[in-house]
């Protein structure tokens, strides 16, 4: 088949964002009479889930700190319960377990969830959360938990098969999707526009009115072929200026399964458990030889049992990579190549963290799998995301490893496309940083939350 020449709509990454963005936007064009499914385009280097989104955990929560993110993942959950079974979504909740000094920050998780609708639970004090757990799960163990906000909307979804029936529902509505095509550069009008007016491939030239970036870790790359600035300045909360901040920086998330039946790992009652995700100061002490991982810091982790995976899935705190961000070359098939999943240290560290929760997991080292799943993220310099519009026709979303449970970002990013102004998606501009309108941080191990 020829390469095509022109389209309207050209959609870089045939993940998450890309396709969820493709099909919203063909039932916008559809709706409004202004086109089609066969306007839009997408192109992928490798194919379809064969990025980040291929490889993602899958967890979709509402547990955020950040006002804006919680109320945009709220919408983001309702765009998953529109079609569970395509998007392979399984409802079954979440849970923030969480130490003392986190308590504050999860009760106002708590009293924001409740005043935007979002339902949840928050058991307060050591003695009832251990009362709580023990009554979900008869071997609860973990120390020091004076907190839980159980949500009871959320959970998770199985990769590859959501993104392939997201990739199913655009292409039914007339989207093009063309893999193995790697974008090389990006072509201006001529004069005082910046706009750019075609896409250049590794297959050809292929000119559009609009393109959208949904590319995962490989924003940095997107952002430079625009000539877009690479340090930035931020103004912090207290109204100093911080010059010459990178805009990128990468971060190595480690994730793992524990080859035990999902089946074995239920509630009392036989019911298939919430996504865990525990923050803890407890010690933790190794599952192999009790020698001391961790002794007053806080750790965290999250886990669940997962079919798709065949055992229990999770992961733990990540780290910064130490690679220069220019010099980071990433694999065209995946965020990261395979020796950096994970580690010897993580796995001794994620299987112990398992055992000092549940006792059923006790001396289960030997059942570690190596698996690929988590990888490198591209986070941005408050490590939230920036969905904005950049040389007058190019949308870029940059979901600052966010970015897999945000399914409802590409239903705003086609109704922006198409002119409706999104409340959701205003916390998110580009804008925020040199303005000082930044997201307020948690006290979580995790730079996401």
């Amino acid at each position: 088949m020829a390469f095509p020449t022109d389209c309207k709509y050209v959609i870089i990454g045939a993940g998450i964002h890309g396709l969820s963005t493709a099909y919203h936007l063909a039932l916008e064009l559809k709706s409004s009479g202004k086109g089609c499914g066969d306007d839009i385009i997408v192109l992928d280097k490798g194919g379809i889930a064969s990025g980040a989104s291929g490889i993602a955990c899958g967890v979709v929560r509402n547990n955020y700190y950040q006002p804006a993110m919680r109320e945009l993942m709220a919408h983001s959950v309702n765009v998953w319960e529109s079609d569970p079974e395509s998007y392979s979504y399984h409802p079954v909740g979440y849970m923030q377990i969480s130490c003392e000094s986190m308590h504050e920050d999860v009760s106002s998780i708590y009293q924001q969830q409740q005043a935007i609708g979002y339902d949840s639970a928050f058991i307060d004090g050591e003695a009832d959360c251990k009362s709580y757990m023990r009554a979900l799960f008869s071997d609860w163990q973990a120390g020091n938990i004076t907190s839980v906000l159980h949500e009871k909307k959320g959970g998770y979804a199985n990769n590859t098969k959501s993104i392939y029936g997201l990739a199913g529902k655009a292409e039914a509505e007339g989207v093009r999707i063309i893999t193995g095509v790697e974008v090389k550069g990006f072509n201006r009008v001529n004069g005082s526009s910046s706009a750019v007016r075609s896409v250049e491939t590794n297959r050809g030239t292929l000119g559009c009115d609009y393109v959208i970036a949904g590319v995962g870790p490989w924003v940095r790359d997107v952002w430079n072929m625009l000539e877009l600035p690479k340090q930035i300045s931020v103004k912090s909360t207290d109204g100093i200026v911080h010059d010459n901040v990178d805009m990128w920086k990468y971060w190595q998330l480690e994730e793992g399964v524990l080859n035990v039946e999902p089946g074995e790992f239920l509630t009392n009652d036989g019911r298939q458990p919430p996504v865990m995700h525990v923050d803890t100061d407890a010690p933790l002490l190794s599952t192999v030889d009790g020698s001391v991982i961790e002794d007053g810091d806080i750790w965290g982790l999250y886990y669940k049992p997962d079919f798709h995976f065949g055992g229990i899935q999770g992961g733990a705190m990540p780290y910064p990579v130490e690679t220069p961000v220019e010099e980071l070359q990433l694999d065209p098939y995946g965020p990261a190549s395979p020796e950096w999943i994970s580690s010897p240290e993580f796995a001794h560290m994620w299987v112990s963290a398992l055992a000092h929760c549940h006792k059923r997991f006790e001396g289960t080292m030997g059942k570690y799998h190596k698996e690929p799943s988590g990888g490198v993220g591209c986070f941005t310099p408050d490590s939230f995301p920036v969905f904005d519009e950049f040389c007058e026709n190019v949308y870029i979303i940059a979901d600052s490893n966010h970015g897999y449970k945000m399914l409802g970002v590409g239903k705003l990013v086609a109704e922006h496309i198409m002119g409706e102004t999104s409340a959701f998606l205003k916390p998110f501009r580009f804008s925020r940083y040199a303005e000082g309108d930044l997201h307020p941080t948690s006290n979580s191990p995790f730079p996401w939350s």
